[in-house]
């Protein structure tokens, strides 16, 4: 069976003084959506970049969504076969 779906991630980003936090919003046709969050803070002693932040906030957003779909991953293999799943990564 071919079947063709599309995924699309929304990253929103707040920033305020020296925090900023993005969001990433998995969104999958007939799926819940997936959330995730990422902080970055910046040293005040560093410039006040606000690109870097949200670069790195995002990046760690996205982060933390890789890891939940691959423990969702494991835990519809296990539940469907009943049997221990070990992925490589």
């Amino acid at each position: 069976m071919i079947a063709t779906e599309e995924w699309s991630v929304t990253i929103f980003i707040d920033e305020r003084e020296d925090r900023t936090h993005a969001e990433a919003r998995l969104h999958r046709q007939h799926q819940p959506e997936v959330r995730a969050n990422g902080l970055a803070r910046r040293n005040p002693h560093d410039s006040n970049i606000p690109r870097i932040g949200a670069e790195l906030a995002a990046s760690r957003a996205l982060s933390q969504l890789a890891h939940q779909l691959l423990d969702d991953s494991i835990a519809d293999v296990e539940q469907s076969t009943g049997e221990p799943a070990y992925f490589h990564t």
